[in-house]
């Protein structure tokens, strides 16, 4: 048995075993790890994230790949933030600190837009407000030439009945040759246009089947209305009735002229 003496010797050592362990836990507890981590996202050029320690309230920011570092203890919780990210925490474990880079992926932020009202203003034209008492006309490429040229004609007469100068003439000699040159084309591109007109609105049976043109003779058809200012006023007006009427009509002249042809 021990004695009353060796008793209280022994108190000492028990206290100091307790202190040793007692001080061994919190300094594992307490201890610092020099964390080094990683930040991935599907953000493109991804600016730099604010890594924030709540604990000791220390921070530092992402470089350019994401990479970032700073010392942590267990336990610690770490605030991602940035722009273009939603926010995220995390709180590191054990094993978290012990790893050689710590990744962590973050979602691109969702930036809600505020709703956008879309109003009908195609009731507003300059009719509508008074600049102009009808609409304006539209020109084509060639009805826009044309008159481009019979402008710069007028404009040049007017020029020279002012100041009066021979010199003159052989420009207008070039402009009124252009001019006929544009009235000419014009007038081509109005057949083209009625015949594309007839074309979309009638398909190929109706000239061999309705009207007996012989399909080989269809284009040449074709070309002989193109030259009709009554079928071209018709489908102007989309007046399909009159439209085909006059087709009729034109037909039968076209069949006779083939017949006359071949006789």
């Amino acid at each position: 048995m021990l004695t009353f003496e060796k008793k209280i010797l022994m108190k000492p050592l028990y206290l100091v075993f307790a202190l040793i362990i007692s001080v061994t836990g919190f300094a594992q507890s307490g201890e610092l790890f020099f964390l080094k981590g990683k930040v991935v996202t599907t953000v493109k050029e991804l600016r730099e994230v604010n890594v924030y320690n709540l604990r000791s309230e220390s921070s530092t920011a992402t470089d350019e790949t994401g990479n970032y570092s700073l010392f942590v203890k267990v336990g610690d919780t770490l605030r991602f933030q940035s722009l273009q990210t939603e926010t995220k925490k995390i709180v590191l474990t054990e094993a978290d600190v012990k790893k050689s880079l710590l990744v962590t992926q973050l979602l691109p932020k969702i930036i809600e837009l505020e709703e956008v009202e879309i109003q009908d203003h195609s009731n507003i034209n300059a009719v509508s407000l008074g600049i102009l008492d009808k609409p304006a006309k539209k020109y084509t490429p060639a009805e826009r030439r044309l008159k481009t040229a019979t402008d710069l004609d007028a404009t040049a007469s007017a020029g020279m009945m002012a100041g009066g100068s021979i010199g003159l003439d052989p420009i207008l000699n070039a402009i009124s040759g252009r001019t006929e040159m544009l009235k000419k084309e014009l007038e081509v591109e109005r057949k083209e246009r009625l015949i594309t007109k007839v074309e979309n609105q009638f398909k190929p049976e109706y000239f061999t089947n309705r009207l007996k043109i012989p399909s080989e003779y269809v284009k040449g058809f074709l070309y002989y209305i193109a030259d009709d200012s009554k079928l071209d006023e018709y489908m102007k007006k989309k007046n399909k009735g009159l439209a085909k009427f006059r087709l009729s009509e034109m037909a039968s002249q076209y069949l006779t002229l083939l017949k006359n042809g071949k006789e």
